[in-house]
């Protein structure tokens, strides 16, 4: 079974950066990353994904403020996020693109003044 434990989140004010970290259990070769988040009473939305070649797809909302990056030796996933605002505030789980694996807590992020 593979696990997944996110981390590097926490309060930050408009305008900031944080860098999110995922630690997979299990190997990463081959397998299309993502990052993803929900907010409360919302669907879980896809916010990044990374394929094996290293291919990004971002969505609408955070292109050009979040970078996704993997390293395949270490099976870990990052999101970097700069230019932070409000609306970014949730909860960010990562994932193979299709989450198939079982989800993990989560890191929470909160943009505030």
């Amino acid at each position: 079974q593979v696990q997944l434990v996110e981390s590097g989140g926490g309060l930050v004010q408009p305008g900031g950066s944080l860098r999110l970290s995922c630690t997979v259990s299990g190997t990463i070769f081959g397998i299309y990353m993502a990052w993803y988040r929900q907010a409360p009473g919302k669907q879980r939305e896809l916010v990044a994904r990374i394929t094996t070649g290293r291919s990004t797809m971002y969505l609408d909302s955070v292109t050009g403020r979040f970078t996704i990056s993997r390293d395949n030796v270490n099976g870990a996933v990052y999101l970097q996020m700069d230019s932070l605002k409000p609306e970014d505030t949730t909860i960010y789980y990562c994932n193979n693109c299709t989450s198939t694996w079982s989800w993990g807590q989560g890191t929470l992020v909160t943009v505030s003044s």
